[in-house]
């Protein structure tokens, strides 16, 4: 089954790459020979706040080191973030950039919030809403703040764009966004600068000019320059902050500095290449290979350089570069971390490649068992495969899948696992953890190619393998009965309940002692497989059973996943206020669970939408739909995830918004399981197909079909029943009932023999659909019990959605002669079902649980003259009296009454009042 598994919380920023990276969280400090540019800072002041200032330039153009001098001279909190690319995991990214919000205003005890909680607590946010509730935790409690996005070019993720795009949308009026970085971010920029809302530096605002050149020399080798060599330096460099710098580094000490500013001209490449090598060969032996061996780091600390250079002075000798202004950056305001300017470290690196690749690798190795040791995954994994050590990375991988997949953090999994080289031989563990990511996001071909490959491969040894998470609830520490159990949830996808049964039980004799996690997965299969067969009354109490064994065993994840599967079996028995009843469970497991468990709320909610929106309680559904389809964006499980999507395009379309809908669709489809997913558990194909159906497309309702490959002559079997449903919907509006009514009769026995009420409901629905044309008696009958069925539970949009030919039929279960011996209560249930017709029609959204008003339907077969004559009806009064009130003759009012006995179906007056009591037709 899916890992709903909550997360697990690290605040310890220095726990490793799980946690917050403080050292991001610092506004650099400007270099000793840093030149104040009041010009530009001036610039950034005059941003208003509630805007955005963009500084955009190529490398070493003095971006960052500017917007840092303007923001450590501000007297307001600033919120520093440099970005790398391991941001481009939405929930890092936003992770990160709480702390910073949090950490700029933790100062000020009347303005302090708790950002990072506000995201963890919270159980209904996808990634982009996360952006909303900091901004809502942030909003109100200071008057000016700055929040600094440095080096954003980094970014590429879309989810992170979009994130940050709602961000700024929404963002406060007393807030200032500064996005620093390469090129221009997608953060619909255009639309800004339109509205005067933007800012820009770009690179020809950040050149040097003559006098700023000449002062930055002065400061850097504590001499004037002659003018006229100024001149020449800024014109060579282009006023290019990094080639200046190191310009000035070559001049310092240098006597005939004219001959050397004559030496060097062309692209800034050139200049940068020709500076370097001046510098680093200038350098004593001791600084030039520290400089070099440490280049492989992106961040660096006295014991991490250390552990690279097998010395004992690394902290030395980065307080050394920092005063010998070699392009050292301090991270943290205690000089414990440090960074090399991007522009400086990549010439430094190039320059390492000139020694022999295996120098090169032990400097990558020994870094890399640093960070495995200080717990950075992250880092330890790209120096482990910098080194070309792929069996270590895959030791790494495997040890932190498990983690990585309860922290929410698929996307960075998988982005490893895809990082992966061709040709590199995956270990048998890797593979099944590749496969549980596939087969948690609908894709069982792909995870069975994977478990196939695995079984293939060299075993593993369960004692060697030491899992990030507590041994007893890491699935890759029992592989043998976890790899079953992915075998039976592939089964179990594509609707093969016999062979999921099989797996299952296997891996359930396997594990041996009950009460353990996989002998409770294993158990939630054989469970979950009941309610696949259609046999649900015993599937019901088997859920239950799982549900009560996840809680006790103190797993609120999992235990989500089995409310779930219990609610889809109570909604199949046609019981929603139970399954409603399951989907609320859900939000009480989770609530006062950390972020990382809260996102499985999301599949509750998603639940509960379904459920409002079948009851026509649409402002209900959407009230439900916003928070589940967010929360399910940050679940591998996509099942979920695409019903919500689904559902939110029959709200569009029954607003009218049929681009809306179809945008919402095609979503579905795109985020959803793989087609070969059975239909009982993706829906969502189906529903597309109906939706278009209903609009007079029927192509996908075709291609759906014969994709399905159902016909009319199949034995009902369960996990087809949508399809089968969709096929018969196909041929009434082709006007080929007659074929599909022996289909319908023995998907009806089946269901009715299984006690599934959801689909003896519908069936006859489409069975009274189906025999309309040519025996109204039986087809008023069909509908009549699917109303009776549908009364106790408030079924409501399972009738309006079939449209024009169930408004008819409602009616004409009214409006025919034996209609006098329909229940009353079946009678008053077809009133509240047209008029929840009326309700639709008029793209309103209340609930139908009120009677309403069902004219619209009827009015039709009742003129305005009719509706008073039954009025007078009502009150008691006799013709003479009513033709008299209504000034006309008796003949007159005894034709209305006749057209209103025969329209009402009632054998007499009184019955004709009783029909339109129900059907809440008197005024």
């Amino acid at each position: 089954m899916a890992d709903l598994t909550p997360a697990r919380t690290d605040d310890d920023a220095a726990a490793g790459d799980q946690a917050v990276l403080s050292t991001k969280l610092h506004v650099p400090r400007p270099p000793s020979t840093f030149v104040s540019r009041p010009r530009l800072t001036e610039r950034l002041e005059r941003t208003r706040p509630g805007t955005v200032a963009l500084v955009c330039a190529p490398a070493g153009s003095g971006k960052s080191v500017l917007v840092a001098d303007w923001c450590r001279h501000r007297s307001s909190p600033v919120a520093w973030l440099s970005l790398d690319a391991d941001d481009n995991d939405p929930i890092r990214f936003w992770r990160h950039l709480a702390a910073s919000l949090e950490r700029a205003l933790a100062d000020d005890p009347a303005s302090r919030v708790d950002v990072r909680r506000s995201i963890t607590t919270r159980g209904d946010q996808r990634v982009e809403e996360i952006a909303i509730t900091v901004l809502n935790t942030i909003s109100g409690p200071f008057d000016d703040l700055v929040l600094v996005l440095d080096d954003y070019h980094v970014i590429e993720s879309d989810d992170v764009h979009a994130g940050v795009r709602l961000f700024l949308q929404h963002a406060p009026e007393q807030l200032r966004v500064v996005v620093v970085g390469r090129a221009d971010p997608p953060l619909l920029l255009a639309r800004r600068r339109a509205r005067g809302e933007l800012t820009e530096i770009r690179a020809a605002d950040l050149q040097f000019s003559t006098a700023e050149a000449a002062g930055f020399f002065g400061d850097a080798i504590g001499a004037d320059l002659p003018a006229d060599t100024v001149a020449v330096l800024a014109e060579r460099t282009e006023g290019w902050a990094v080639g200046l710098q190191l310009a000035a580094l070559s001049l310092d000490g240098r006597d005939d500095v004219s001959a050397f500013v004559a030496s060097f001209s062309g692209s800034h490449r050139f200049v940068l290449d020709y500076l370097t090598e001046e510098v680093l060969d200038r350098q004593p032996e001791r600084v030039r290979e520290f400089l070099l061996s440490t280049s492989i780091l992106e961040r660096l600390s006295g014991p991490l350089c250390d552990a690279v250079t097998g010395n004992d002075d690394g902290q030395d000798m980065l307080e050394a570069c920092e005063r010998a202004n070699l392009f050292v950056v301090a991270l943290d305001d205690e000089r414990r971390w440090w960074r090399y300017h991007h522009l400086f470290a990549e010439l430094l690196r190039s320059r390492l490649e000139r020694l022999p690749p295996h120098a090169v690798n032990d400097l990558h190795r020994r870094a890399a068992l640093w960070h495995e040791a200080h717990g950075h995954v992250d880092r330890a994994i790209d120096h482990a495969a910098a080194a070309g050590d792929y069996t270590w990375v895959m030791r790494l991988i495997e040890r932190h899948a498990d983690e990585l997949l309860h922290r929410r953090e698929g996307a960075t999994l998988r982005r490893r696992l895809a990082e992966l080289p061709d040709g590199v031989e995956a270990s048998r563990r890797l593979l099944v953890a590749h496969a549980r990511t596939a087969a948690y996001a609908g894709r069982p071909t792909e995870a069975e190619a994977l478990l196939d490959a695995a079984a293939n491969a060299a075993p593993d040894s369960d004692e060697r393998f030491e899992p990030s998470i507590d041994r007893v609830a890491s699935p890759l520490a029992m592989l043998d009965p976890t790899t079953a159990l992915m075998r039976a949830f592939v089964a179990h996808l594509r609707g093969e309940t016999d062979e999921a049964v099989a797996l299952a039980t296997q891996a359930l004799d396997d594990v041996g002692a009950d009460g353990t996690a996989a002998a409770l997965i294993a158990r939630l299969h054989l469970a979950s497989s009941l309610w696949m067969r259609g046999t649900v009354d015993a599937a019901v109490p088997a859920l239950a059973a799982n549900l009560e064994g996840w809680r006790t065993l103190g797993e609120p994840g999992r235990a989500t996943f089995a409310c779930h599967y219990l609610a889809r079996a109570h909604r199949t028995r046609g019981d929603l206020d139970a399954a409603a009843e399951s989907y609320r469970a859900v939000l009480t497991i989770e609530d006062g669970q950390t972020a990382s468990a809260a996102p499985s709320a999301g599949v509750a909610h998603i639940g509960l939408a379904e459920i409002a929106y079948q009851r026509n309680d649409l402002e209900q559904a959407r009230q439900h739909l916003e928070p589940g389809i967010a929360a399910c964006r940050q679940l591998v499980y996509t099942q979920s995830l695409a019903s919500g999507l689904a559902t939110l395009a029959q709200l569009r379309h029954d607003e009218g918004d049929t681009e809306g809908a179809r945008a919402a669709l095609d979503e579905a489809i795109d985020v959803g399981p793989d087609p070969d997913v059975v239909d009982l558990l993706n829906p969502v194909p189906v529903q597309r197909a109906r939706l278009m159906l209903a609009d007079g497309d029927d192509g996908p309702a075709e291609h759906w079909i014969r994709h399905r490959g159902v016909g009319v002559d199949d034995v009902p079997h369960h996990p087809l029943e949508p399809a089968h449903l969709l096929l018969a919907r196909l041929l009434i509006s082709r006007g080929q009932s007659a074929r599909t009514l022996p289909l319908l009769d023995r998907l009806l026995d089946a269901a009715t023999d299984d006690g599934r009420t959801g689909s003896v409901i519908e069936i006859e629905m489409l069975r009274a659909l189906a025999l309309a044309d040519d025996d109204l008696p039986s087809a008023v009958t069909s509908l009549a019990r699917a109303v009776s069925l549908a009364a106790p539970q408030r079924f409501v949009r399972l009738f309006v959605d079939e449209g024009e030919p169930m408004a008819a039929l409602l009616a004409a279960v009214v409006a025919t002669p034996d209609a006098a011996d329909v229940d009353r209560q079946v009678l008053e249930r077809v009133a509240e079902l047209i008029a929840a017709f009326d309700r639709a029609a008029a793209g309103g959204a209340g609930d139908a649980n009120g009677a309403g008003s069902a004219r619209q339907s009827l009015v039709v077969q009742l003129t305005e003259r009719e509706l008073e004559v039954l009025g007078l009806l009502a009150t008691g009064k006799p013709n003479r009296e009513i033709a008299a009130e209504l000034y006309v003759s008796l003949n007159t009012v005894k034709k209305h009454i006749t057209h209103i006995l025969d329209k009402l179906g009632a054998a007499n007056r009184t019955a004709a009042v009783d029909r339109a009591r129900a059907l809440d037709l008197l005024r």
